[in-house]
């Protein structure tokens, strides 16, 4: 699967904006910490919304906190819920949703009141499908606004820190401080992106909920240009629908005093951000596909981040060599052989060959998942060897593909070998097998 952008940003069309209170702290800690899941570069964590335990995406680029797939939050109760229209990133317009104000959030002891919740209706619009684990919503602006918010990516681990003196002090004897701007209620940097040999100055937005690691905007700046070496390619799924456009790798990256070569870089097209209303200087955004490499501590109150390099820093950058974007359509039960601790038999006993088989292993029923191929890059490796949208994938190299996970399956389609890849499928009630090869393309 590719990068699963997510949202950008999301305009809330007739009713008028609040600023969020944001969350504070309701006990003494001075500072506190939770695991995160890390997926696709991606960072999610638990929030119990009016005390339902809920999974959010947590991103940066975003400033309203947003619901959807509320068929799997059956025990959510949101109050004084209301009918809006919406529209966000993607190509399609106005869609409808709603508006709750009042909802209680609390992660541990950080507390968020009367905080105001917009719910996407739309049941196509499911992030679940696409992570492979279940995701109720995203989260912005509201967390981030009054604490100075770690996010570490080795450990994998949020931390929240106080805003005060003290824990400034600590933070910046090993990280590198970088200033930000915070300009509707999101952070903006400043960086350097050399295209061929032009070092060219760049405002990007934070945006960790965007996978990438970096996006460009074509036609806002002159000096811009894809590189002529670039493939079309699926992007993400935004609010209003897809995301399309250009990947290329370009010569540099630099921030602050980080340089990174020739990172990949996306060029969404025209269409798929028409909705986006840019603030003045900014060409684009900074993702996880960086941020990554980092400890990265967001000051949102001293307009700061802070960066520590982690072990994964030098990482090459990678992308999916296939061609297809898969995703989880829903489960099967499955006939697992189980092996079970066995007790050895004290010596003189009799053991017949039955007898031990039927002592280590027995048979489970269980729910494993099932995949399909959502999207097909033209041209592709994948394409080429005749795969389609819908196909079910029953193996992947002869292995049942429910023994994968879908991070597990991103990570193999996305390896810097050009290994050959064997896909068995379904498709229209008949099994098929395909092969490609994971061609370097960049």
């Amino acid at each position: 699967m590719k990068k699963i952008i997510l949202i950008f940003l999301v305009f809330f069309y007739v009713v008028p904006l609040w600023a969020q209170e944001g969350f504070r702290y309701v006990g003494k800690r001075n500072k506190l910490s939770f695991p995160f899941q890390l997926i696709n570069n991606l960072v999610f964590i638990p929030i119990q919304v009016n005390g339902a335990q809920l999974t959010f995406l947590l991103d940066s680029g975003v400033e309203q906190t947003i619901l959807f797939g509320l068929e799997e939050t059956k025990d959510l109760n949101l109050k004084n819920a209301e009918k809006i229209r919406l529209i966000g990133l993607g190509g399609k317009d106005f869609f409808e949703g709603l508006r709750s104000t009042g909802n209680t959030l609390l992660v541990k002891e950080l507390l968020s009141e009367n905080h105001l919740i917009y719910i996407v209706l739309d049941p196509e619009f499911n992030l679940s499908s696409l992570i492979g684990i279940p995701v109720n919503g995203i989260i912005g602006y509201s967390f981030f606004k009054n604490n100075l918010v770690e996010i570490n990516y080795e450990k994998e681990k949020v931390f929240v820190y106080k805003d005060n003196v003290k824990n400034r002090k600590k933070i910046e004897k090993k990280y590198v401080k970088v200033p930000v701007t915070i300009e509707k209620a999101k952070p903006y940097v400043e960086g350097v992106v050399m295209l061929d040999s032009v070092p060219i100055p760049v405002k990007l937005m934070l945006d960790n909920g965007n996978s990438d690691a970096i996006w460009l905007f074509q036609n806002v700046n002159k000096q811009i240009v894809v590189p002529e070496k670039n493939f079309d390619d699926y992007l993400g799924q935004g609010l209003s629908g897809e995301v399309e456009g250009k990947k290329a790798r370009i010569a540099e990256f630099s921030i602050s005093k980080f340089t990174f070569k020739k990172p990949i870089v996306a060029f969404p097209d025209s269409l798929s951000i028409k909705n986006l209303t840019l603030i003045p200087g900014r060409v684009g955004s900074l993702g996880g596909e960086i941020l990554k490499r980092f400890s990265v501590i967001f000051d949102y109150p001293n307009k700061a981040i802070y960066l520590r390099k982690n072990r994964v820093y030098n990482a090459p950058f990678s992308y999916n060599k296939s061609g297809i974007e898969v995703r989880h359509v829903g489960t099967q039960w499955v006939n697992e052989k189980i092996q079970l601790q066995t007790v050895p038999l004290l010596e003189g006993e009799k053991n017949t060959e039955t007898d031990k088989n039927n002592a280590e292993f027995k048979y489970e029923f269980k729910l494993k998942p099932v995949y399909e191929i959502s999207n097909i890059r033209k041209d592709s490796p994948a394409f080429n060897s005749g795969l389609q949208e819908g196909d079910i994938i029953i193996s992947i190299n002869n292995d049942p593909a429910f023994k994968y996970s879908l991070q597990e399956i991103n990570f193999l389609l996305k390896q810097e070998e050009e290994k050959w890849i064997e896909l068995e499928i379904e498709r229209n009630k008949q099994k098929l097998k395909f092969r490609f090869q994971l061609l370097n393309i960049l």
